[in-house]
């Protein structure tokens, strides 16, 4: 049966290519503007899931959580929010919300939250329990995951190949695995595929944006709660251990976590025990851990922002990602991969790149690795007009191939790379996503090297 999501969006654009792009996944959608529309709305007609923005015209998030808490609505709701209200999600968190996504919004990670909190009341309504959804939702993440990650490309470059060697040697053992490299090279990709190869392959694989967790939910995200056990804790959360147990559990951008969250990741670790908030028991868990990050954890250590044991402990064995620079047989063999992606998604038949636009892609320093290629690759298709994607599709940023180009303050020198964000962030009055793209790297790149250089707006 098609399920029904209602959107609460008061950006008019975004709202209706959220509701398109739902449509197209198979779900029923409706999207409301306000909170008086979406209250009469949810008491008229119901939904399977809510979506919605945490800042609306009238009210926001929270008073609508507090009104469904009032009405006894039992409908899972997911908050849409800017990093800068990251505080709020926590607040709507402890209110009952089912999750948050920090805008801009990743599809992927969307849609996987949006599978949890489905599944999750799915299983709740037979079983009217809280243990048995995560499980169902665990293994629905995972086969998700599975149907994401089956679709990729590994690359004929040597370092492609030494990469995928390693891959394979360390896959079948237990070892503890850190991927080192920067942005948008793909490292969950191959956390995904130490899983698929290992001995846990028919097990969960859950994966963990450290990233994004808030300090004050970081517990409840590993280890899960008992209903209770803070305000808004209205169900059983199952953490990520817990679901992921005989499994494999990824941390990516590990380096985010807080001190004191690391020292309980430690402990679990080291005991492979877990004991969820609010409860007096402790739950024997048995994972493989793979993490992944693109800072220098060696520095981190210096600084004393990171633990000493907490590396060795998840450092038994380093993959280091190449860059797609480093990787110039693999370029056209990306492009014409994430080509053949975005003809499928936008029902396009595009046959390839010109002669021009081929030798743009070559000589251009992809700060943003294969995740930028594939957003350039996904907006050429949808703008091209004939059988071949051209330089005028590509966009001017691949026009800046040896020499900069004026407008941009591409990060090239690590030695300067502080002095150029601050200089971004002058120029652009503060406002980081300017800064991120006249950078030429993505905003969670940008916040992640705001914090490296201690950089605080």
């Amino acid at each position: 049966m098609m399920k029904s999501i209602l959107i609460i969006e008061d950006d008019i654009t975004f709202g209706m290519m959220l509701k398109t792009w739902l449509g197209k996944k198979g779900f029923e959608v409706s999207s409301v503007s306000n909170i008086a529309r979406a209250q009469k709305h949810i008491e008229g007609q119901g939904a399977d899931l809510i979506l919605s923005d945490l800042r609306l015209p009238d009210h926001d998030g929270i008073d609508l959580l507090k009104w469904m808490n009032e009405k006894e609505i039992d409908i899972p709701l997911i908050i849409m929010t800017g990093y800068a209200d990251i505080q709020s999600a926590v607040q709507a968190m402890k209110l009952g919300a089912r999750d948050y996504v920090a805008k801009p919004v990743n599809p992927e990670e969307l849609l996987k939250k949006m599978s949890e909190a489905l599944q999750t009341k799915e299983t709740s309504a037979v079983h009217n329990t809280a243990k048995a959804p995560a499980k169902k939702s665990s293994s629905a993440a995972s086969s998700n995951n599975a149907e994401t990650h089956h679709a990729y490309l590994e690359g004929e470059s040597d370092a492609a190949k030494q990469l995928y060697n390693y891959v394979g040697l360390v896959a079948p053992t237990n070892m503890s695995v850190l991927i080192n490299g920067s942005s948008g090279t793909g490292k969950e990709y191959v956390a995904h595929r130490i899983h698929q190869l290992s001995k846990r392959n028919d097990k969960p694989f859950i994966a963990v944006d450290c990233g994004s967790i808030p300090k004050e939910l970081a517990a409840s995200e590993f280890f899960g709660h008992v209903k209770g056990s803070f305000t808004g804790a209205l169900t059983d959360k199952t953490g990520a251990f817990v679901a992921a147990n005989g499994g494999t559990i990824f941390l990516d951008e590990i380096g985010n976590l807080s001190y004191e969250v690391q020292i309980q990741l430690l402990r679990a670790l080291q005991e492979r025990k877990i004991r969820p908030v609010g409860s007096t028991q402790e739950v024997a868990v048995d994972i493989r851990l793979v993490s992944a990050t693109n800072e220098n954890l060696e520095q981190a250590i210096e600084k004393g922002t990171f633990r000493e044991d907490l590396f060795h402990r998840i450092n038994e064995f380093t993959l280091r990602m190449p860059d797609l620079k480093e990787r110039k047989e693999d370029i056209l063999l990306f492009a014409n991969f994430f080509l053949d992606q975005a003809n499928k998604e936008l029902d396009k038949h595009l046959i390839g790149f010109d002669s021009k636009a081929s030798q743009a892609l070559l000589n251009y320093h992809w700060p943003g690795n294969l995740r930028q290629m594939k957003n350039i690759v996904k907006r050429a298709t949808l703008l091209a007009q004939g059988s071949f994607i051209t330089l005028l599709e590509l966009g001017t940023e691949l026009l800046e191939t040896t020499t900069a180009c004026p407008a941009s303050m591409a990060l090239r020198n690590e030695e300067t790379e502080k002095e150029h964000i601050l200089e971004a962030l002058r120029q652009t009055g503060n406002n980081k996503s300017k800064a991120a793209q006249l950078l030429n790297i993505d905003r969670k790149t940008l916040y992640n090297k705001l914090k490296l250089y201690n950089i605080n707006l």
